[in-house]
C-alpha cells in the first residue's frame, strides 16, 4: 500500500495542510486565511483559537479531497509541522485557553521594552548574543513575553503561580493536537527555540542566564527536541480518523524551507519570499557569529545527528508590500496583477520604495524606521511603483547576501528560492540582475511544507524515506531535480548604479 506524509503549514496570514507521497510529490492540500488583529499602529495580533481552528479546518478539507481521489486516510503515516516563528502564545495550564492574543513576529509594540533592556546591559543590543546568537530587538519571542508580563495582569498572575504555559505557534498546535488540557504535550524543536532569545545555541537547552535577564520562570517553557523526532500522537477530538498518527517533524517555517530546498551542504542558501523574506545560509556544525547584522540560528537537527547552524537575514516586508498595494492603495485587485503592471515599464523610472512598514530588519535593525518612496516625478506611474515594490525585496536581499559573504567567507554561486513572490518570473529575474548571481527555482515550490514532511518522513519510526537523514541527504544530493534558472541580464556597471540608488534611499530613511 502507498504511504503518505501530511504537513501542517501555519503561516502569518493563513494555514495549510498538504499531503505528500513517498516520492515527495504534492498530492493534495487545503488552505484558509485567518483573522489578523491590529489594535494600534505597529501592533499585530492573532487569536490562538483562530490559528488552531484554521489548522483543524485545513486538515479536514485536505483529507476530504484526499479520500475523493480514492486514497485511504489510514495510509497517512505521520505529520510534520512548520510554523510562523517568533509569534508568542501564552495559555492557561488548567483550562488550556489562551491568556492573551498571540503577539505576532512583526509586532513592534516592544520598542520601549527593548530600549530598557538594552540600557540595563553594558553590551546593549548584544547583551545575550554570545548565548543565543540574537540581538535585542522587537522581533523575538522573549521580548514579547516580557511585554505581556508587564502589561497583562492575567499573564502575570498565571506566570507567578505556575499556571501558565508559553511557546511559539508550534508548541500551541502540538499541545492541542495531542490532547490539550487532557494530557497534551508541551514541546518545541530546536529551530523554534532558537528564535526566542531563551535558548543557548551551544547546548540547545534553555539558558538560565537568559531566563534571569528577562525575568521568566523556566517551568512555563516547552521541552526542546530535535526537528525530526516523535513529538506526540494526534488525540484531538475533532480528528478521530487521525487518532494515534505520530507528529514526527517540527521546524520553524524558514528552517523547514532550508530542509525542503535540500540545503544540506555548508555554503548552500535559500531565500523564501513570503509575507516577509528570509535567507538562510548553511554554516554546518560550526556556529558562525555575525559581525554584519545577521542572526546566528539553528538550521535544523535530525534525531541522532548534531545540529546544523545557519546565518539568517530577515526582511520584515516582502509579499505584504504587494498586499498593501492591493488592500490599502487599490492599485491592483489581485496580488498576481503586480507582475503585469510592473512588466509594462523597463525600469523603475528612478522610483525607489523602502518598504519599512515594520521597521528594517537585517542588516540594519532599525524598528523605528518607516516606509518611504523616493524619486517620484510627473513621469511616475503605478507601473513604476509596482516595479519598485518588487525591487525593494530584491535590493534588501542583496544587502543580506553581502553580509553573509563577509561573515561566512563563502561566495555564494547560486541562490535557491521559494515562496509566493518566487512565482513571479519578473521578480526572480530582477533578483538575479541585482545580485549578479544565478537564481534557482524548483519545479515544486512548496518547500516549507515539504521540509516539515521530510523531517517527519525520515524519522525512523515513520520510515517512509529509508535510512534516516544521512541516506536522505545523499539521495537529495544525487537527484536530478528540475530547476528553472534565472541568470543576470544587466552588466556590473548597471547593477552598481541601481544598488547605489537603493543605498542612498536607505541612508535617507535611517536619518529621518
Amino acid at each position: 500500500m502507498p504511504s503518505f506524509i501530511g504537513a501542517i503549514d501555519n503561516g502569518t496570514t493563513s494555514s495549510r495542510f498538504l499531503i505528500f507521497d513517498e516520492n515527495g510529490n504534492l498530492v493534495i492540500g487545503h488552505q484558509l486565511e485567518y483573522r489578523q488583529i491590529f489594535p494600534h499602529p505597529g501592533w499585530v495580533e492573532q487569536d490562538p483559537m483562530d490559528i488552531l481552528g484554521s489548522v483543524l479546518a485545513c486538515i479536514e478539507g485536505a483529507l476530504r479531497k484526499f479520500e475523493l481521489q480514492g486514497n485511504n486516510v489510514k495510509n497517512l503515516r505521520g505529520i510534520g509541522i512548520t510554523n510562523q516563528r517568533e509569534t508568542a502564545v501564552a495559555w492557561d495550564r488548567t483550562t488550556g485557553q489562551p491568556l492573551h492574543n498571540a503577539i505576532v513576529w512583526s509586532d513592534t509594540r516592544t520598542q520601549d521594552v527593548v530600549r530598557q533592556l538594552c540600557d540595563s546591559s553594558e553590551k546593549g543590543t548584544d547583551a545575550l548574543k554570545d548565548i543565543c546568537g540574537l540581538p535585542l530587538t522587537t522581533y523575538f519571542s522573549a521580548v514579547k513575553l516580557r511585554w505581556l508580563l508587564e502589561n497583562s495582569p492575567e499573564v502575570k498572575e498565571a506566570h507567578d503561580n505556575g499556571n501558565m504555559m508559553f511557546g511559539t505557534v508550534d508548541s500551541w498546535l502540538i499541545y492541542n493536537l495531542t490532547g490539550g488540557k487532557e494530557g497534551g504535550v508541551h514541546v518545541t524543536d530546536v529551530t523554534n527555540a532558537s528564535r526566542t532569545m531563551l535558548m543557548d545555541i551551544k547546548t540547545l537547552e534553555w539558558s538560565d542566564e537568559c531566563l534571569k535577564f528577562f525575568g521568566i520562570n523556566a517551568d512555563i517553557l516547552p521541552e526542546i527536541k530535535p526537528s525530526s523526532t516523535l513529538f506526540g500522537n494526534v488525540q484531538h477530538p475533532d480528528l478521530d480518523h487521525l487518532k494515534g498518527v505520530p507528529i514526527a517533524g517540527c521546524l520553524g517555517d524558514q528552517h523547514a524551507a532550508l530542509v525542503g530546498q535540500h540545503c544540506f551542504q555548508v555554503g548552500e542558501a535559500k531565500n523564501t519570499y513570503g509575507t516577509g523574506c528570509f535567507m538562510l545560509f548553511n554554516t554546518g556544525t560550526e556556529i558562525t557569529p555575525s559581525n554584519n547584522g545577521l542572526l546566528t540560528t539553528v538550521g535544523y537537527q535530525f534525531e541522532g545527528e548534531p545540529a546544523a547552524y545557519a546565518l539568517e537575514g530577515s526582511i520584515a516586508v516582502a509579499g505584504s508590500a504587494v498586499k498593501w498595494l492591493r488592500d490599502n492603495m487599490g492599485i491592483i485587485r489581485e496580488a498576481e496583477e503586480i507582475n503585469d503592471l510592473a512588466a509594462q515599464v523597463d525600469s523603475n523610472g528612478g522610483v525607489v520604495f523602502v518598504t519599512a512598514f515594520s521597521g528594517l530588519f537585517a542588516p540594519y535593525w532599525r524598528p523605528d524606521v518607516r516606509g518611504c518612496i523616493f524619486g517620484i516625478s510627473q513621469h511616475t506611474t503605478k507601473h513604476h511603483l509596482a516595479r519598485a515594490t518588487l525591487e525593494a525585496t530584491c535590493f534588501q536581499t542583496r544587502a543580506i547576501l553581502d553580509a553573509m559573504n563577509a561573515d561566512s567567507g563563502y561566495a555564494l554561486k547560486t541562490l535557491r528560492v521559494d515562496g509566493g513572490l518566487s512565482n513571479s518570473d519578473l521578480c526572480m529575474q530582477l533578483q538575479s540582475n541585482i545580485l549578479g548571481l544565478e537564481v534557482s527555482r524548483p519545479q515544486m515550490r512548496e518547500s516549507t511544507a515539504l521540509g516539515a514532511a521530510t523531517a517527519a518522513g525520515v524519522h525512523l519510526g515513520i520510515g517512509i524515506w529509508k535510512g534516516g537523514f544521512k541516506a536522505f541527504a545523499e539521495r537529495a544530493r544525487e537527484s536530478k531535480e528540475v530547476l528553472q534558472i534565472f541568470t543576470p541580464q544587466i552588466n556590473d556597471e548597471e547593477r552598481k548604479k541601481e544598488y547605489e540608488l537603493w543605498q542612498k534611499a536607505i541612508e535617507r530613511c535611517l536619518s529621518c
